[in-house]
């Protein structure tokens, strides 16, 4: 039986201390009241532009989801907690990342900032967890993290892909980011388990900066309603792992596929010149593919992100009215079965009674029969 969103949010509020997490009301009330809810990382403030442009970037977000009419819920870890929708100030002051010193924080790195009551902009994984917690379920970002090239002898893979065989949330993205090697990032995903599906009517798989990236999603999704009924059926099922909707970058954004893979060869070959690697790797190219774009790039992530925020929303929406629509009908279904057997079934009175009756003669005149 589908489990409404409310058993499923006190399920899981039951499972942490409130002193680990802090969910901001309007977000906690959205959650109780089964309104759409959409998370938002963290990283794109912290690492992916700089200020003020970053915050200018995450409220535009924000607007973006509010208008579709979903609650957006910034997660970000605040003086040591995991903060799940985060106020304009608290934006502003995470954005400022010369006095917020942020750390990237994806799973591994939670209990450090955590215990050390630091600041910490979530990647993809880490906003995944937070969305578990909470019940959140679904998530917008820019592009999820995957298989690096050259993966076979860094074997450097994202934590997005295993937090994502994990946790039940909905991430909706333009694919994986074009720094990667797609084709591997795709089998990854397909050994743990993630529904993957392109948005749009047909499987080609984006490349975040392009449209297509030359290979291919196991399946296509035509519009947000079907989006949002495999998600509750996944639900249903209690899938113990996630789903992954690719959105292709809008048309008027999209790069060139051929040049974006150049670019990002040479910026490759300056990292290893240079002994960047690990998790400073993917701040690293993303910078160095804006600046030999010309800026083009970052305006392309911009209105990548605002796009998937949108679609997201828009799923968030049509989830919510599905989950309202099971409820209705579970209800009426119930009273019409309690009609049902209270009509079938007439009550049965076991034991007796007393009646007093109190007679009034009309006459004087008392007749007697000897009659029996």
């Amino acid at each position: 039986m589908f489990r409404t969103c409310v058993s499923f949010t006190k399920t899981c509020w039951r499972k942490y201390s409130t002193n680990l997490v802090r969910c901001h009301e309007v977000v906690k009330t959205a959650l109780t009241e089964c309104r759409p809810v959409v998370a938002l990382e963290s990283t794109i403030i912290t690492h992916g532009m700089p200020f003020p442009q970053n915050v200018k970037c995450a409220m535009e977000v924000e607007d973006v989801v509010r208008s579709q009419g979903a609650v957006p819920a910034t997660v970000a870890i605040l003086n040591g907690k995991l903060t799940v929708g985060l106020t304009q100030a608290e934006i502003e002051t995470l954005g400022d990342i010369k006095r917020s010193d942020p750390v990237k924080t994806s799973r591994r790195d939670l209990s450090y900032v955590l215990s050390t009551k630091r600041n910490g902009g979530t990647t993809v994984s880490g906003t995944i967890i937070a969305c578990a917690i909470t019940g959140i379920p679904i998530f917008a970002t820019g592009g999820i993290g995957g298989v690096h090239r050259r993966a076979e002898t860094s074997f450097d893979i994202s934590a997005d892909l295993t937090e994502l065989g994990r946790s039940n949330v909905a991430v909706v993205s333009s694919g994986v980011k074009s720094i990667l090697d797609i084709p591997k990032t795709l089998e990854y995903l397909e050994t743990q388990g993630v529904f993957v599906a392109s948005m749009g009517p047909t499987t080609d798989f984006p490349a975040f900066y392009s449209k297509s990236s030359g290979h291919h999603a196991p399946y296509c999704v035509n519009s947000v309603t079907e989006a949002a009924r495999i998600i509750k059926e996944h639900r249903n099922v209690g899938l113990h792992s996630g789903l992954l909707f690719a959105v292709p970058v809008p048309d008027r954004c999209a790069l060139d596929d051929k040049i974006i893979d150049d670019i990002i060869k040479n910026a490759l070959e300056k990292a290893d010149r240079e002994g960047i690697k690990g998790k400073h790797i993917t701040p690293f190219l993303l910078a160095e593919i804006a600046s030999l774009t010309g800026g083009n790039s970052l305006e392309t992530n911009i209105a990548l992100i605002k796009n998937n925020a949108m679609v997201a929303s828009q799923i968030a929406v049509e989830l919510a009215k599905i989950q309202q629509n099971s409820r209705n009908d579970s209800g009426e279904l119930h009273k019409k079965s309690v009609d049902k057997k209270t009509s079938e079934k007439r009550p049965v009175i076991i034991g007796g009674c007393n009646l007093d009756c109190v007679a009034h003669l009309d006459t004087e005149e008392i007749k007697v029969s000897h009659k029996l």
